[in-house]
């Protein structure tokens, strides 16, 4: 009776704690719409999505800049981390012996507990010199930002990923082998397309990473409000604005902020979605193999 008590009593902390996780995420998500979507209510979403000017000082609210430059970074980031973390995924479990991946991988991903702004700052003193001298441009520009958190994303992508191939079942590989194929074509055909789903959701989850970064996109991007026609151009992105301008906002402005903040909210529910649909997409095949 003593062991039924406390075990309870565990259950219903248990319960306690993945409520009130829930609780304070409907909670962000509820004052998120509450403050923004009046917002785009009133100026109207066409005007606010797609307009070109963001000058809150005279009332102009447009982040359509700001969204380009946001898919942009992110389309060059994942450009750069997805191809990168995918061959270290495939390296470190396919190439190399055990004991070099049981100490390679933890160390990579320390990476991903390095703080935003040490990132930033290497890509300030190293990386934005580097292409200003020779690619020309200001140097801080949306290049800048898409390589850096193309690198802050590799961890994301080399952990999930390695994780995924490692738990293809050793028979797929041998099946392979037995049947005449070389390594990279066992990897190829078979061990690749048994781990897709962990695959794209590590790509996926990283994307939401990659939108979501502030500090470093801050430091690194210009955060010049404009559509970007070339990769050197500085930009500012959603959430660099956000960040940049809510400590002195007030009225409509922060609203406007709010506002952002549901594009924002919207995109990462999106992707997150995907992710979720990739992983159980993914164990259904296995279940039905």
């Amino acid at each position: 009776m003593r062991f039924f008590s406390g075990e309870k009593i565990v259950e219903r902390i248990l319960q306690l704690i993945a409520f009130s996780a829930i609780t304070s995420l409907l909670v962000i998500a509820v004052f998120i719409l509450k403050e923004g979507v009046p917002f785009i209510l009133k100026v109207g979403p066409v005007e606010f999505l797609l307009g070109s000017d963001w000058d809150p000082a005279a009332g102009k609210f447009g982040i359509y800049p700001m969204i380009v430059a946001s898919l942009w970074v992110t389309l060059g980031a994942m450009l750069i981390g997805a191809p990168l973390g995918i061959a270290g995924a495939i390296f470190l479990n396919e190439f190399v012996p055990p004991g070099v991946t049981r100490v390679v991988k933890p160390a990579i991903e320390l990476l991903a507990g390095i703080p935003s702004v040490v990132y930033g700052f290497l890509g300030v003193v190293v990386l934005a010199p580097m292409i200003r001298s020779h690619l020309g441009g200001p140097g801080l520009s949306l290049l800048a930002a898409a390589i850096i958190l193309g690198i802050m994303i590799l961890p994301t992508v080399i952990s999930i990923s390695t994780d995924a191939i490692s738990a293809v079942p050793a028979t797929y590989r041998e099946g392979a082998l037995a049947l005449g194929a070389t390594r990279w074509q066992a990897v190829h055909m078979v061990i690749l397309k048994a781990a897709r789903s962990g695959i794209v959701a590590s790509i996926i989850l990283a994307m939401g990473r990659t939108i979501g970064e502030t500090m470093a996109v801050i430091m690194v991007a210009g955060n010049t409000v404009r559509v970007p026609h070339s990769a050197l151009d500085s930009v500012r992105t959603l959430t660099a604005n956000i960040a940049m301008e809510m400590a002195y906002a007030t009225g409509l402005h922060r609203q406007a902020l709010f506002a952002t903040g549901v594009v924002l909210f919207v995109f990462v529910m999106i992707l997150n979605t995907i992710a979720t649909r990739a992983i159980r997409g993914g164990a259904g095949r296995k279940k039905g193999c």
